[in-house]
Order: C-alpha cells, then sequence, then structure tokens
C-alpha cells in the first residue's frame, strides 16, 4: 500500500545549482526530526548552469525528489502550476532554491493549516537582508494589494507559503500571478488565510534573479487580476455600466445645447451655433464612446457565456 505523503515541497529553480545540495538535505533533517512523509518536487525552469544535473543526483539518493525540467524559462508562476499538479502531499509547501527561506518553518506551518483550519499560511519576512532598493518598492507594493483584495497580509511576494491541498489543486497560476495566489485562493472560496513571521535567510550563493521590472508587471497584473475577481463573470456590469452613463451624459448634453439653441432663437436672445460649441463635440465622444463600451461588455457578456469555465465551480461537499 502506498504511503500517505504528509507534506509537498513545491520548489521552483533557476540556475541554483549550488544551493540545491544544501536545501534539500534540510528539508529532510527537517521532516525526518519531525516524522513527516514528504516529497520535494523541483521544477527547473530553463537552467543553464547545470541546475538538472545536480537535481538528478539528488534524486539517486533521497528517492523523495522529484524533478520536471522545462525546455526554456517559462517563469516562476509556469513552474508553480506545474508543482501543484505534481504535489500529492496533505500540506503543500512552496519555497525559493537560494536558501532564504528557511524549512525549519515547515512543522509550524503545516499545523496551522491542519490544528488552527487556515487554508493558506503565508510567510512574512519581517526582517529582510534584501538591500533597501528592493525592501522599500516592495512594501508599497504590499500596501497596494492589501487595500485592493481586502487580504491583512504583510508579505504578499514572499516565496515560503503553505496550502491545504485542496487549494493548489483549485486554482490556476499562470503570467505573473504566482505573487497573488492569496487573491486567487480568496476568489476561489478560501478565505481563511493566514500568515506567520518566518526567518529570512542571506543570500548565500548567486545573485537575485528578479529586476525593477517585476514591480511594474506586479502591478499590471493586481489591476488585471481585481478586475477579474470582481467583473470577471459579469464584465457587462462594468463595460456595460460606464458605457450607460457616457451615452446618457452625452445624449442629455447634446439635447440640451440644441434645445438652448432653439429657445434663445425663439425668444431673440443671444444665441451660438450648435457646431461652434466645443461642449457639443465632447457629447459625441461621450455618445461613441459610451456605445463602444456598452457593446464592449455585451461581446464579453457573449464570449463568457458561451465559455465552458462558467461551469467550473468549486464543490466543497457532497453527500
Amino acid at each position: 500500500m502506498e504511503q500517505k505523503l504528509d507534506i509537498s515541497v513545491v520548489v521552483p529553480l533557476y540556475n541554483e545549482a549550488e544551493s540545491l545540495p544544501e536545501l534539500v538535505a534540510w528539508i529532510d533533517r527537517v521532516a525526518k526530526s519531525n516524522n513527516l512523509a514528504y516529497e520535494v518536487i523541483m521544477i527547473d525552469d530553463g537552467s543553464t548552469d547545470g541546475s538538472w544535473s545536480v537535481v538528478e543526483s539528488l534524486r539517486s539518493e533521497y528517492p523523495s525528489v522529484r524533478g520536471v525540467s522545462f525546455m526554456r524559462n517559462y517563469g516562476k508562476s509556469a513552474a508553480l502550476y506545474v508543482g501543484f499538479e505534481m504535489a500529492e502531499g496533505e500540506v503543500v509547501f512552496t519555497m525559493d532554491a537560494d536558501l532564504q527561506d528557511s524549512p525549519d518553518e515547515i512543522p509550524a506551518m503545516r499545523d496551522m493549516i491542519l490544528d488552527e483550519g487556515y487554508d493558506l499560511v503565508s510567510g512574512w519576512k519581517r526582517r529582510r537582508y534584501d538591500p533597501i532598493g528592493k525592501r522599500w518598492p516592495s512594501k508599497f507594493f504590499n500596501l497596494t494589494a492589501r487595500i485592493m483584495s481586502g487580504i491583512k497580509l504583510h508579505d504578499f511576494n514572499c516565496g515560503l507559503k503553505a496550502y491545504r491541498r485542496k487549494v493548489v489543486k483549485s486554482i490556476e497560476v499562470y503570467g505573473e500571478m504566482h505573487r497573488y495566489i492569496p487573491i486567487l485562493a480568496k476568489h476561489a472560496g478560501f478565505r481563511r488565510i493566514g500568515e506567520k513571521v518566518v526567518a529570512h535567510q542571506e543570500r548565500k550563493y548567486g545573485k537575485s534573479k528578479f529586476g525593477m521590472e517585476r514591480m511594474i508587471k506586479g502591478y499590471l497584473d493586481l489591476i488585471s487580476i481585481t478586475f477579474m475577481s470582481w467583473f470577471g463573470r459579469s464584465p457587462m456590469y462594468l463595460f456595460g455600466g460606464l458605457g450607460t452613463l457616457m451615452f446618457l451624459f452625452g445624449g442629455i448634453t447634446a439635447l440640451w445645447i440644441i434645445i438652448d439653441k432653439i429657445y434663445s432663437q425663439a425668444y431673440g436672445l443671444v444665441w451660438r451655433g450648435v457646431t461652434e460649441q466645443p461642449m457639443f463635440y465632447l457629447a459625441l465622444l461621450a455618445i461613441v464612446l459610451g456605445v463602444q463600451l456598452f457593446l464592449a461588455g455585451f461581446l464579453g457578456e457573449m464570449i463568457n457565456r458561451r465559455s465552458t469555465d462558467r461551469n467550473n465551480y468549486l464543490i466543497d461537499r457532497r453527500l
């Protein structure tokens, strides 16, 4: 009979050959000291430094190591998506491969999932060893995400997270959405989201693979996921509503200008030609934009109704 796994540890990696042996040994030591049946799923995201060879050698030493190697670099979200598909543990962890996340946090975070009833527990690196140019933009980014999502987390982008298995099987991570997995989980109906202060280690090998461009991508993705959370099922609510308001504003304004001109002519008052008034052209523009927005919402509704995704409702229990 196949042994049930207590935990799965998904490790996305890109050019981290030096740190992998130490990381796997650390995870193995923590798991064995806590009597946890485990697996480590290493997703090589197109490394060019021989990381996959290291994974293969680790597999021979640690039978619990599993791995996938991408043909090219697809990004962290793609790696997590594949890792979540493979995960078989009761509690699934994600962890960066650079040794800045501590496997010693695994037992406590697992207890928060199983004993305290959380669906997701995110690490909070309260004390970070990153340069200030990375810390302050991250603080601003986390504040914005906290306000827009309503999820009270201090560190959305922390690589160390623990999930109830049902969570990772119910969400789809794509694009650069790995930063917003708590938001994806909340949108899917998993609202028991907590956090734990975790130790943050100084980078021991190599250098960070993320530059400042991730801030731009991060905010664009935040806008995208917020829109999908609020209006993904009913785009007509947004586009149709805005379109209707703009159409009414333009129509009423144009009608008022025409009536005012006719009234002024009839009673011998000073009047201006309709086409001589800039507001008339703004009103026409509002009417055109209103019609376009309304049609965009209508087309969005038609596409959404025909999509098979509308039937992907998550069922919690059955009798």
